[in-house]
């Protein structure tokens, strides 16, 4: 009995499939015994996988370990997103924003947050955490900013408080108590930062962290023992990772999850824990209150 033939558009997609394994493979500069031993399949196995001849699709789980194996992305293998991607994408700051126009990658965070509703959002920020900035800090911070007006920037701390206010709202955040304290003693980009303004964006701290605790968890990390990147992953879908004008994307399970244990590290050494923020914010509005008489 003849072999009923695959459809054509199911031989498109097997071909398609073929055809970008074998490039990533050629990019990776793995052969055929390799890239079996890494997902442990037999080498027989993979040659069945690229053999013109096959009309089916793998199991899911080898497909995943094939992405995985040669860091490329999943939707990318299966001929369901376009472009050459090795598992991370460069979104780029345009070079001109109008004052009344939110900047693009401000556009794409929006849709990612809105995206990534229902899971927890991780967090790493360059500094002080947009739910919980002032607006007197953030015009300081962006007041000669390239690309990004203080009232774009304004919007987004807003954006960000009114998400972190959401019901079912799950976020963790993690500074170095190094970067907090900075802003305390107004060091680095705070230097010409009135105390009174500190002492304002502090109260505002402690009063949010209180309020918003424990949908929205800070915790604080020792600098001289940790490092990390500013990075924001947005439960299971993405991972942005923030490095000065331009976002890489990380959309592939291996990639999200490698900078999920290194962010759930930085949680398990932090040295004040998100319940204890709020105090330990009002000993340093004491602090400067000391100090201004």
């Amino acid at each position: 009995m003849t072999p009923t033939a695959a459809p054509p558009d199911k031989r498109f997609t097997v071909q398609l499939f073929r055809e970008r394994l074998e490039q990533a493979m050629d990019r990776a500069g793995t052969t055929r015994a390799g890239l079996a031993r890494r997902i442990g399949v037999d080498r027989s196995t993979l040659s069945q996988i690229l053999s013109p001849e096959s009309v089916r699709l793998p199991r899911a789980d080898t497909v995943a370990a094939m992405a995985g194996a040669l860091q490329v992305s999943l939707d990318w293998l299966l001929g369901l997103t376009e472009g050459n991607q090795l598992g991370a994408d460069i979104l780029e700051r345009a070079p001109e924003i109008s004052p009344r126009r939110r900047a693009p990658e401000d556009e794409n965070l929006r849709r990612w947050y809105a995206e990534s509703a229902g899971y927890k959002i991780r967090l790493v920020p360059t500094n002080l955490p947009d739910p919980l900035k002032t607006n007197e800090v953030v015009e300081h911070e962006y007041r000669e900013a390239q690309g990004l007006s203080t009232e774009q920037a304004m919007r987004r701390s807003l954006d960000r408080l009114d998400h972190a206010r959401q019901p079912e709202t799950d976020i963790e955040i993690c500074t170095s108590i190094q970067m907090l304290r900075g802003f305390v003693l107004g060091q680095g980009i705070w230097e010409d930062l009135p105390t009174d303004v500190r002492i304002r964006q502090l109260a505002h701290i402690a009063d949010l962290t209180d309020e918003l605790y424990p949908s929205m968890r800070w915790y604080l990390y020792d600098g001289r023992q940790d490092y990390a990147v500013p990075v924001t992953i947005f439960g299971p879908k993405r991972a942005a990772l923030y490095v000065g004008n331009m976002y890489l994307v990380f959309t592939t399970t291996e990639h999200i999850r490698v900078l999920t244990r290194r962010f759930d590290d930085l949680i398990r050494r932090a040295v004040i824990q998100a319940h204890e923020v709020p105090a330990f914010v009002r000993r340093q509005i004491a602090e400067l209150e000391g100090q201004s008489q």
